[in-house]
């Protein structure tokens, strides 16, 4: 059989509105939940690498993708939301990648359908998810989805919020930011909005301090660049308190609570809660280490536990030293979108994937730092592994790497979004 009868023979069924029945087509069918870094480049490149005989659907409830690499840079006042929002016209109008602005409510395994939210239902060949992370606001008692103290931690309105909250903040005042426990979304990301924060304060609100209530035991990554940073540009500013594991809020009161019972009262709080995989994918039985993260083989991204579905981006169990970031999850996107094209066409996947990770964090307005990485496929393991000198990190931060840092973003975005 050739392959585009293969493809063709995979094909089944698509949209369902109430009870209709399923309409044969031409195509298989590929659903992709959620349109980040991970599900959008799902999207384009299962559209891309199957010439177009691969149908694809996108759904994402948000009318523009909002990109949290760089917001930061919002908080320390270098750039404006409206500069990290775009569309996805060009995912439909370049690759021919459906996109349907909508949620989805549940999982049928057996039935391969998808609800959503509308009401309507939609039938898939293969499903990608990439659901993003959801926080445990019951392990933050105070904290709350819509309460006061905000976390911003996925870019948007919590984002120019909190900017604001620090620009109302009287010079002298406390800003204090509580870091989760491992792992979490973006590892080094707390550590750059302090960065952030205290650039804008040596420049604008001097005798304003900056608290990184830290309930890991060290800075998660490139500790000792963070470290000598605050120390020699941001000294008297920052004070970054490691062990200091957040178990309560007193949203009235501005207060952070320790385990031990310390309690820290801030002008600003800005707390990040512990979150695990997007609902969707716990809802669906997908998250099934700890009940937190979803545990997939890393050949080809699918899930351990659902037949034909795949996870990737933030939500996947990681293999070691993989952290959950945008390049992490646009890697991962391509592995999962190669082998879903190979499977609806009767292929083997590729049985040796390697991806690469990079991640900028902005210690000031112009200057950065990196870590980069090389993970490849070990069989013996039967996960992805950092290759041995691979990657590294920067001697000191850098204008130059500055430049890089906003090259790689507008790559990425184009990447991502086609």
């Amino acid at each position: 059989m050739k392959r585009r009868e293969l493809l063709q023979a995979a094909g089944a069924a698509v949209v369902l509105s109430g009870c209709a029945a399923v309409a044969p087509r031409a195509k298989p069918h590929v659903v992709v939940i959620g349109g980040g870094y991970g599900g959008a480049t799902a999207a384009r490149y299962v559209r891309m690498w199957s010439g177009g005989e691969v149908d694809v659907t996108l759904v994402e409830p948000n009318a523009a993708f909002v990109s949290c690499p760089l917001s930061n840079l919002v908080l320390g006042g270098s750039r404006r939301i409206g500069d990290l929002t775009y569309g996805y016209d060009a995912l439909a109008a370049r690759h021919g990648v459906r996109i349907v602005r909508d949620s989805v409510t549940s999982i049928d395994i057996d039935k391969r359908t998808v609800a959503l939210a509308s009401g309507g239902r939609l039938a898939y060949d293969r499903l990608i998810v990439s659901p993003g992370i959801e926080f445990l606001f019951a392990e933050l008692p105070g904290m709350a989805a819509d309460g006061p103290i905000l976390h911003a931690w996925k870019a948007g309105a919590q984002t120019v919020a909190l900017r604001a909250q620090l620009e109302a903040m009287p010079d002298g005042g406390v800003y204090a930011l509580t870091v989760p426990p491992a792992p979490y979304r973006c590892p080094p990301g707390p550590y750059e909005r302090a960065c952030q924060v205290a650039h804008y304060f040596s420049r604008h609100k001097p005798r304003s301090k900056v608290l990184l209530l830290d309930a890991n035991e060290d800075v998660v990554s490139k500790g000792p660049l963070f470290k000598k940073i605050w120390k020699e540009r941001y000294g008297g500013i920052v004070e970054y308190r490691p062990g200091f594991r957040a178990v309560e809020i007193d949203a009235a009161g501005r207060t952070a609570v320790s385990e031990l019972g310390e309690k820290v009262k801030a002008d600003v709080l800005n707390a990040i809660p512990p979150h695990r995989a997007g609902a969707i994918a716990s809802g669906a039985g997908l998250a099934n280490v700890n009940g937190r993260w979803c545990e997939v083989d890393f050949l080809t991204f699918a899930s351990a536990r659902v037949p034909n579905v795949h996870v990737i981006g933030d939500a996947i169990q990681t293999a070691p030293l993989m952290p959950k970031s945008a390049h992490m999850a646009n890697q991962h996107a391509k592995i999962c979108a190669a082998a879903v094209v190979d499977l609806l066409a009767g292929r083997a996947p590729n049985p040796a994937p390697v991806l690469t990770n990079t991640c900028y964090s902005f210690v000031s307005d112009q200057d950065v730092i990196h870590v980069a990485s090389v993970h490849a496929w070990d069989a013996a393991r039967k996960t992805l592994l950092v290759v041995a000198g691979s990657g590294g990190v920067s001697k000191e931060a850098n204008s130059l790497e500055g430049a890089y840092a906003m090259n790689w973003a507008a790559n990425i975005r184009a990447d991502t979004l086609g």
